[in-house]
């Protein structure tokens, strides 16, 4: 997760910032109109969301085992372990609007955030013997190109302190995801000396890739795991979780789509279909659908944005699904008031959380930007459910 303490804007021109300024003024007044009824007509009714992220995570009881959470951010793996079963020991989190996000949704947790979560700053010893599975998610930004990929120069570069967590809390697992740019060639070195080295000297390693729609998430997301365990005859049976959807492509013409539908019928899939991103939403049919872009965090760039639009190419996605990524609003009813510039649908933060995974009964804190953030740099929850439920099945299965 970003740390607002450490958050690096990017060096552009005084001319630039004053592009920015005069966009962002322009941008703050149109919507202070819209939202006192001063702008366009509304276009689009509010929308009632089809997809309820809960659904694709069903809560388990209660296995016996205790997690304990890193680099928590939003809760995306700490929501995805808690569906699991799992018991929810403490969570660390440096930025304090995701702190908040995290004791809101559930006060009865132990949450350390703030300075009181910066990881640099604690001994796990006294939880040695207390946890079975230690997760979390080192910031991202050092490995992505968003984040300039600095790797171990990069001072966001948490890794070592998940390495030293683990290695002083010995738990029976443990669980760190990142972007797929850490598997890399560029990273090679970094993977197999800052984090292989010296975790294999106790623990069985395996790594994968997950794919957020083949878990029923309607975006275009791609997340490495690295699992292990201290038990070599439980490492030597894991398996990762299976896709529990699949994804046709519904973007394809009529004799496309009848080829391919044939050959997945051919082939050994799930069940499930994972919905469209505009399906997802409740928006109405205009004959095409598709996954949603990757998420952009609002807090990478070269400054705090309410926009998700990650790249040019992502542009061309969100006009052909007639979706607007920037300047999402904080509410439903705010997007539904305040029109889009080219007319397309308005995505607030309820949208882009469920998009992202986050089902609406987990509230995401803070102003816009902020909450953008912390969904963007989430692991979807019920990717982390999936995760979650593979790990359980085999702690468990040795017990």
């Amino acid at each position: 997760m970003t740390k607002t303490s450490s958050y690096q804007g990017w060096n552009i021109t005084e001319a630039e910032r004053e592009i920015y300024r005069q966009r962002s003024q322009a941008s703050s007044l149109a919507k202070v109109k819209a939202l006192r009824g001063e702008g366009k007509p509304p276009i689009h009714p509010i929308n009632q969301p089809k997809l309820n992220p809960d659904t694709l995570m069903a809560k388990l009881a209660n296995n016996g085992l205790n997690s304990l959470s890193l680099f928590s951010g939003g809760g995306g793996l700490d929501l995805g372990f808690d569906r699991a079963g799992f018991n929810h020991i403490a969570a660390s989190e440096i930025i304090p609007d995701a702190g908040i996000t995290l004791k809101q949704n559930r006060p009865n947790w132990q949450i350390f955030s703030g300075e009181d979560g910066n990881v640099k700053m604690r001994d796990w010893r006294p939880y040695h013997g207390l946890v079975d599975v230690l997760h979390g998610g080192p910031p991202c930004q050092p490995f992505s190109v968003a984040g300039r990929q600095k790797g171990e120069a990069d001072s966001r570069d948490m890794f070592p302190e998940f390495v030293r967590a683990v290695l002083e809390i010995e738990p029976r697992a443990f669980v760190a995801e990142n972007v797929t740019a850490l598997v890399g060639k560029k990273f090679q070195r970094y993977v197999a000396e800052v984090i292989e080295s010296p975790l294999a000297q106790k623990y069985h390693l395996t790594k994968f890739i997950l794919s957020a729609p083949d878990f029923g998430i309607p975006q275009v997301r791609q997340r490495v795991f690295f699992v292990g365990f201290r038990e070599q005859k439980i490492a030597a049976k894991y398996q990762p979780p299976q896709p529990t959807h699949y994804w046709p492509d519904l973007s394809a013409n009529t004799t496309q789509k009848t080829v391919q539908l044939n050959l997945l019928s051919s082939q050994t899939l799930p069940e499930k279909r994972c919905l469209g991103v505009r399906e997802a939403l409740g928006l109405p049919d205009i004959g095409f659908d598709g996954l949603a872009p990757t998420i952009r965090s609002g807090l990478t760039g070269p400054r705090h944005t309410t926009s998700i639009l990650s790249s040019v190419s992502a542009q061309k996605v969100w006009e052909k699904l007639q979706i607007w990524p920037n300047g999402v609003a904080a509410t439903r009813e705010n997007a539904h008031l305040f029109v889009a510039q080219n007319s397309h649908f308005r995505l607030s933060v309820p949208d882009c959380a469920i998009i992202q995974g986050f089902p609406e009964s987990w509230s995401i804190y803070g102003a816009v930007y902020m909450a953008l953030g912390q969904i963007g740099n989430a692991v979807p929850p019920p990717m982390a459910y999936w995760v979650a439920v593979s790990i359980a099945e085999a702690l468990l299965s040795s017990s």
